[in-house]
């Protein structure tokens, strides 16, 4: 599937501030055999002092910004043409999830997509007797890794209420596990910890959805803004299979791929910092519309 892909994030500030610098990281991925980024564009208003390009630990591309004047606002813009290639569901081929551990401890290498990365806990992701005991409870009859990432993200879906408000960006893990609500981040948060309290490596997943589903399909969950799933490393055989526990589906073709990390902190849209006072708003906006063959 090509689609054009639309992202904006804006920010405005009750007082001026006299300087700020930020990360960002809106651009669809290009990801070989996965997903082809054709063309793209970030725009920023108003025109920053510095501009770096990079690509950080886990292979997303980033830019920084800063700005020197006095500023009451910024909005960082894309606009991309993308490719998702269609990925037919593959045998399963992952190992019982006790087995797992031998099959991690042989992965000898520490590059981006080592399981070594994933496997303990993150700034945002604690791993607590609760969510390992829930993800015991859900996958403790589970026959392979596979079987245990679908069977704990279809009972989030189940168990988790979608309802956006309830929780903010910083809302901890633990509080929304506890309070049974929040939106795709908490939800992916939660299905994180309960796979690494199994021994499961598990990574955060940053992107966006198709806003208009085929005929006859239902709209998915979170798809007018940036959305968020899991990806979980099920053995050697199989590798990495992202699955979306907002929606109870594995990822596929409806899902654009911005970037991915051990959880929120690593593939922020926006992280930055600023001399100003007072509170400020942001808004998002994201629009994924199909090109026409």
């Amino acid at each position: 599937m090509q689609y054009d892909v639309s992202l904006s994030v804006a920010y405005r500030f009750d007082n001026a501030a006299s300087a700020s610098r930020n990360i960002v990281r809106l651009m669809p991925a290009d990801l070989v055999g996965e997903q082809r980024l054709v063309a793209g564009t970030l725009s920023v208003t108003p025109t920053p002092t510095e501009w770096v390009n990079r690509t950080d630990y886990f292979r997303n591309s980033t830019v920084e910004v800063a700005f020197h004047e006095a500023h009451r606002d910024i909005t960082f813009s894309v606009t991309s043409r993308v490719n998702r290639y269609e990925r037919s569901r593959r045998l399963d081929m992952s190992p019982p999830v006790g087995k797992l551990v031998h099959d991690i401890n042989a992965y000898r290498r520490l590059d981006a997509a080592s399981p070594h990365h994933f496997v303990g806990p993150s700034r945002r992701v604690p791993i607590a007797a609760e969510t390992t005991e829930y993800g015991q409870d859900i996958a403790g009859d589970a026959g392979s890794v596979l079987e245990a990432v679908e069977a704990i993200g279809q009972a989030i879906h189940r168990d988790w209420q979608y309802k956006p408000g309830a929780t903010t960006v910083e809302t901890p893990t633990l509080e929304a596990f506890a309070a049974r609500r929040g939106v795709c981040q908490d939800f992916s948060h939660i299905m994180i910890a309960a796979l690494r309290g199994l021994g499961i490596p598990a990574g955060y997943v940053s992107g966006c959805l198709r806003t208009d589903p085929p005929p006859g399909q239902p709209r998915l969950a979170g798809a007018d803004a940036m959305h968020a799933w899991v990806s979980a490393w099920c053995g050697p055989e199989l590798g990495w299979v992202d699955y979306d526990p907002t929606n109870a589906v594995l990822a596929g073709t409806d899902h654009i791929v911005v970037g991915r990390g051990r959880d929120y902190s690593d593939v922020a849209p926006v992280r930055g910092v600023m001399r100003t006072s007072g509170h400020h708003w942001s808004r998002h906006s994201v629009d994924v519309v199909p090109v026409a063959g």
